[in-house]
């Protein structure tokens, strides 16, 4: 299965990668950002890549094959997944709130 995901990554995805030793590949991934839900005890985490057009994206992704979910909204944005050969799930969002390397950026212009 990791081979299935990994040329999922590399061909239909279209991400650069480096073999770090021994078939090892490390892919460079596009924007996105990690959410830690806050809870008492052990919560989910969740990493999504980020778009600016989630309709663009999953038209580009269905040409190559990508089924996605059907898109939800939330008050921060819109999300969609879609699984992965090698099992799991990806998610892709389009923000309608600021995004997190926005404000890095205005933090570092001061």
């Amino acid at each position: 299965m990791r081979n299935l995901t990994v040329a999922f990554f590399r061909e239909v995805l279209g991400f650069k990668s480096v073999d770090a030793g021994h078939g090892w590949l490390i892919f460079a991934l596009p924007p996105g950002e990690a959410a830690f839900h806050p809870a008492s005890e052990n919560s989910p985490h969740e990493l999504y890549f980020m778009c600016d057009s989630l309709k663009a994206e999953m038209d580009a992704l269905g040409k190559k094959g990508v089924k996605c979910s059907k898109v939800e909204e939330a008050r921060w944005g819109s999300i969609t997944k879609m699984k992965l050969p090698g099992g799991g799930e990806l998610a892709c969002i389009s923000r309608s709130i600021q995004r997190p390397w926005a404000w890095m950026e205005m933090r570092h212009d001061r």
